[in-house]
């Protein structure tokens, strides 16, 4: 996986042309059933022969709509599946921390909100001791994961992608507004070796076939997510990066995708205004 992108990059980002989101919450592709994503949400159907400057108009307002959509959650005003807690910790650690964040790096940054978090978790009881490790299956850079039933997994993480402990976070709120089948739900934190560690729930996804990347890319395309680089995608129209999806962060169940480790960033253009 690449490494945590740059304010550089993020910044020469802005220029790159979005792709077009024909459906409500942009993840249903038009005649095409290629995820299961928000299957529970009713498809938008757009007329392709439609006057242009409408059809423009149409879909700029979807963008829109996503964006607001997507700052309500962040900021606690709306729901998303296995939010609550997620949104309360995102917005303890920003209390008091918006007028010195220019002024500090990154790792002044995390090294304050994990002491911050800490004591959070002591205060509201969060703290993990029964992790079973013999279900060890696999990690990577950022995560180790375990298996907790048949049906769903356990995997930490210490946030080690995201320059503050609120990005990842809020990583966790979008990918369960976009990806809802597999959604985190955080249930704690731990610790090893003094490292503090995430810990969500996330349901088992059987692999019955290999992940076609063409299709991945398509699918993503239609629905908004240009492709800049690898496995790594952005959204110009909402101002979001979304990395990593190659085939072992993708997976084919019964012709299906379903998104289980996603890496979001949120840019400057997602916090302006519409």
């Amino acid at each position: 996986m690449n490494t945590k992108i740059t304010n550089n990059e993020i910044h020469k980002l802005s220029s790159v042309p979005s792709g077009i989101a024909p459906a409500k919450q942009a993840w249903i592709p038009i005649k095409k059933n290629y995820s299961s994503i928000n299957s529970a949400q009713p498809s938008v159907q757009v007329n392709w022969h439609m006057p242009l400057n409408w059809g423009f108009y149409y879909l700029c307002h979807v963008q829109n709509q996503i964006k607001n959509e997507l700052h309500n959650i962040i900021s606690g005003k709306s729901q998303v599946s296995f939010g609550t807690i997620i949104q309360t910790i995102a917005c303890y650690l920003s209390i008091g921390s918006q007028a010195s964040i220019e002024v500090k790096n990154s790792k002044q940054i995390k090294e304050e909100e994990t002491k911050k978090l800490e004591n959070f978790i002591v205060e509201r009881d969060l703290c993990l001791n029964d992790i079973d490790f013999s279900q060890y299956i696999s990690e990577g850079a950022e995560q180790r994961v375990y298996l907790k039933d048949s049906n769903h997994v356990i995997k930490l993480n210490d946030a080690i992608y995201y320059s503050s402990w609120r990005d990842y976070f809020h990583n966790l709120l979008l990918h369960n507004y976009f990806f809802p089948d597999t959604a985190y739900e955080l249930v704690g934190f731990t610790k090893d070796n003094d490292t503090l560690y995430a810990v969500v729930n996330q349901p088992f996804v059987m692999i019955t076939g290999p992940t076609d990347l063409t299709k991945v890319k398509e699918f993503l395309g239609s629905n908004g997510f240009v492709n800049i680089r690898n496995n790594d995608y952005f959204n110009a129209d909402l101002g979001i990066i979304l990395e990593d999806l190659h085939d072992e962060n993708v997976l084919t169940q019964n012709e299906i995708f379903y998104f289980i480790d996603t890496v979001f960033y949120l840019t400057k253009e997602f916090w302006s205004e519409n």
